[in-house]
């Protein structure tokens, strides 16, 4: 999730209207039942193109949806339906990691790496749980209530399994460090349906491993996050990373960020550009936080940036990126400002932007800083390069789902990202035994 000003030319990013179903001229007449029937979203609507259908065919996953339904299908009750949900919810999200991280049969021929069968398969059992009418009735409140539990449970947020610090032999070791990342949901569908987004696929690959560091062991749980504005604005970031923050080392949210380049963001601002999300919707506004009297207009990293970007962790540079975009106090016009942000000024770009990898950059750290722990919790935001198909499968209206060089590249985006994490635990050298 990219800056809207420098890379959306970077990236060629094409503003689509939602996939709105044309007109019948034969529409069937509309009855009490048709009338009330809830509606795929716009990002589920997506599942009944070519691209997702064969991701979905190719992965084995093609029949999570179709099962989850025939389960709501023998519910005979609210809590029987929350119960198959959050089963099935987990599930789904153990499945994708152990398909990632080589654990059973692959079930199909595309490389196991991939991230898009966990987002492509969630959004038919989405689309299966907001569509479906169960004969005992469903308020809207329960329907909610059911979606967020499968949402939550799919993205690994229930997940998320601390390890108790350990010593070596005679109380003298090191404790085993524990990590929190974050990644996204593939974003940007309807200019490449096609789209992979690397940061997911790392916190598949990475879920519940262990880095060996020189500062020693580090074990690593990671959760995915929805690319839509409101579920941020509803405070699906704070719920899920508050329980765990004061008892991890480190953490980072991570997303796709420039081409060709890791970028450790300095600064996040607390400002929303309005770019479309995966619903196609926008919102150009403040970031909508709990308390927003005390809220600051520039939250920072307490990464070890320095020594990640001077590492060798791979092939792609990483750069230490402390560029904002801002209103100087007393003004009324956005400036940039290649070395932060100046004093009393408002925020319109941190330097990962102004769009949702920002926003749960800004969120993760303003929770780090409320809950007292900016001084002794190393975090902050990591942006991937961006994942690019091989240069003969360039154009999303002819091109194959997958290519030689794209497993490449996001092989090695995730790769790199898990020695970026290796150098973080060690450069931060602390140890909360």
């Amino acid at each position: 999730m990219t800056p809207i000003r420098a890379r959306i030319g970077v990236l060629g990013l094409a503003l689509v209207a939602g996939l709105a179903a044309p007109a019948s001229a034969t529409a069937a007449p509309v009855t009490a039942a048709t009338a009330t029937a809830p509606a795929p979203t716009v990002e589920e609507r997506r599942l009944d193109g070519d691209a997702p259908r064969e991701i979905l065919r190719r992965s084995g996953f093609a029949s999570a949806a179709p099962a989850f339904a025939r389960g709501l299908g023998r519910a005979d009750s609210y809590r029987e339906a929350r119960r198959l949900v959050a089963r099935e919810g987990s599930a789904l999200w153990r499945r994708a990691v152990d398909r990632v991280q080589g654990r059973g049969p692959a079930r199909g021929d595309l490389s196991r790496d991939d991230d898009r069968p966990l987002y492509w398969a969630r959004l038919g059992m989405t689309r299966e749980l907001r569509t479906w009418e169960p004969g005992f009735g469903l308020s809207e409140r329960q329907r909610a209530g059911l979606l967020d539990e499968l949402e939550r449970t799919s993205r690994g947020q229930r997940d998320i399994r601390l390890p108790q610090h350990r010593t070596g032999s005679g109380g003298g070791g090191k404790g085993v460090k524990r990590v929190l990342l974050t990644g996204f949901d593939p974003f940007t569908l309807d200019r490449d349906i096609r789209i992979s987004n690397p940061s997911g696929a790392v916190a598949l690959a990475l879920d519940g491993t262990v880095i060996d560091t020189p500062d020693g062991p580090a074990r690593v749980e990671t959760a995915v996050f929805p690319v839509r504005w409101q579920d941020f604005a509803e405070g699906t970031v704070e719920r899920a990373l508050r329980p765990y923050l004061p008892k991890v080392d480190l953490f980072t949210t991570v997303s796709q960020g420039r081409v060709g380049k890791f970028d450790v963001e300095r600064t996040n601002g607390a400002w929303r550009g309005g770019f479309p999300d995966n619903d196609n919707v926008s919102r150009t506004e403040t970031v909508p936080v709990a308390d927003p009297a005390s809220q600051p207009q520039w939250t920072t990293t307490t990464l070890p940036y320095e020594a990640i970007a001077a590492a060798d962790t791979g092939r792609f540079p990483v750069l230490d990126n402390t560029a904002v975009t801002e209103i100087p106090a007393g003004g009324t016009e956005p400036v940039v400002r290649p070395d932060g942000p100046t004093p009393g000024s408002t925020a319109r770009e941190g330097g990962g932007g102004n769009y949702l990898s920002n926003e749960i950059a800004y969120r993760a750290t303003l929770l780090r800083d409320r809950l007292g722990l900016h001084g002794t919790l190393p975090g902050g935001h990591v942006h991937t390069p961006v994942l690019q198909f091989g240069p003969d499968n360039a154009d999303p209206a002819t091109g194959a789902v997958t290519d030689p060089e794209f497993v490449r590249n996001r092989l090695d985006i995730v790769a790199q990202t898990r020695a970026i994490l290796a150098v973080a635990v060690s450069a931060s050298g602390r140890d909360r035994s």
